[in-house]
């Protein structure tokens, strides 16, 4: 399995606006934070619930998005990347995570953003590889759990299956204990 998306939500109420992510998304182009290259930034705030503030990058994309009505941080793999499916998925949720830590640092968003590290949503970009059926969850769950158990630890966070046949499959992944984003950075290296 390829072509992870991970969300990351926002915490509730500090309501910041999606347009500045439009200078903080060129900063990273820029300064090339990321550890990819990136391309162009594309401005869909005109979408309701849709994809917000695109950067494009040559691996990926990244977002900051209200779709499903939940602000986010949003990773979405574009490319095939070598090793096992865990270690896929351990790389989009890491660089997740980075993006979160990296908008929610910007002098942009300084008190107005920051992002639930106990809280996402997976999916996986491929309906004709990974359909959302059960055995796509029987095939996934050993790897979701492996890498969710390093990041908030073995057995304290609860995952279930989303969305409707049609949809990408989709997991929600939730933990009461995770640690700050810094630390989980630092255990899905």
């Amino acid at each position: 399995m390829q072509h992870f998306r991970i969300k990351l939500f926002a915490l509730p109420g500090l309501g910041p606006s999606l347009g500045a992510a439009i200078p903080v998304f060129h900063r990273f182009i820029q300064t090339g934070v990321l550890d990819e290259p990136l391309i162009d930034v594309a401005d869909y705030r005109h979408v309701p619930d849709g994809p917000g503030v695109i950067l494009v990058g040559h691996h990926a994309i990244y977002s900051l998005d209200s779709a499903k009505g939940r602000l986010g941080i949003t990773y979405t793999r574009r490319t095939v990347l070598e090793g096992s499916v865990q270690d896929r998925l351990q790389q989009a949720f890491r660089s997740a995570v980075k993006a979160a830590l990296l908008l929610a640092q910007a002098p942009e968003f300084e008190r107005k953003l920051g992002f639930a590290a106990g809280e996402c949503e997976i999916s996986v970009n491929d309906r004709l590889l990974a359909p959302n059926t059960d055995a796509t969850w029987i095939q996934l769950q050993p790897d979701l759990n492996a890498v969710l158990g390093a990041a908030w630890g073995a057995g304290i966070f609860l995952v279930r299956r989303t969305g409707q046949p049609r949809e990408l499959f989709t997991v929600s992944a939730t933990s009461a204990t995770a640690p700050p984003l810094e630390q989980l950075l630092l255990r899905l290296q």
